[in-house]
């Protein structure tokens, strides 16, 4: 699993959906994720500190969890299908500990009001994120290359070298 932490909402050019845009920790990555006009407002609110005058729906669950003395640990974007990201709330209260599915932009949501960390599955990412970096990929993909290029087959042959099966 990859932290990553929200970096804004854009609204996509052609259809003005709006879209939650995670980044990792290294800003290498980005995962763009569409969601709903009152999520992305929640989010926004969220964001930008804002307080309703009366709790809205994300705010009212703060207050279940806090009147139930349960805490959010963290949120997992744990899958893709069909366009279709899923996550999960790793919720805890006392010893016991439960996991709840719900929407990215709902879990989002959540954790931006309680401070809890937002992670994504690897595989998630490898399918679904851009680029934000590049120069800095092709610049780790040529070092790598470089190195590659300057292996000899005697570097292996060489490891296990005086070592017998029981590491004596």
């Amino acid at each position: 699993m990859i932290e990553m932490r929200v970096a804004g909402i854009a609204l996509d050019a052609g259809t003005r959906s709006p879209i939650v845009l995670l980044k990792d920790t290294t800003e290498r990555r980005a995962l763009p994720i569409y969601i709903g006009q009152d999520q992305a407002r929640a989010i926004i609110n969220a964001l930008e500190r804002q307080k309703p005058p009366r709790p809205l729906t994300h705010d009212l669950m703060v207050n279940v969890l806090e009147t139930w003395e349960m805490s959010l640990e963290r949120v997992v974007v744990h899958a893709l299908h069909d366009n279709t990201f899923y996550a999960l709330l790793t919720m805890r209260q006392g010893d016991v500990v439960h996991e709840i599915d719900a929407r990215p932009s709902d879990a989002i949501a959540l954790a931006l009001r309680t401070g809890t960390s937002i992670w994504v599955m690897e595989e998630v990412i490898a399918n679904a994120s851009i680029p934000v970096d590049q120069e800095a990929d092709e610049a780790e993909q040529e070092a790598f290359r470089d190195f590659l290029s300057g292996l000899r087959p005697e570097d292996f042959a060489q490891r296990g070298k005086g070592r017998s099966v029981n590491g004596e």
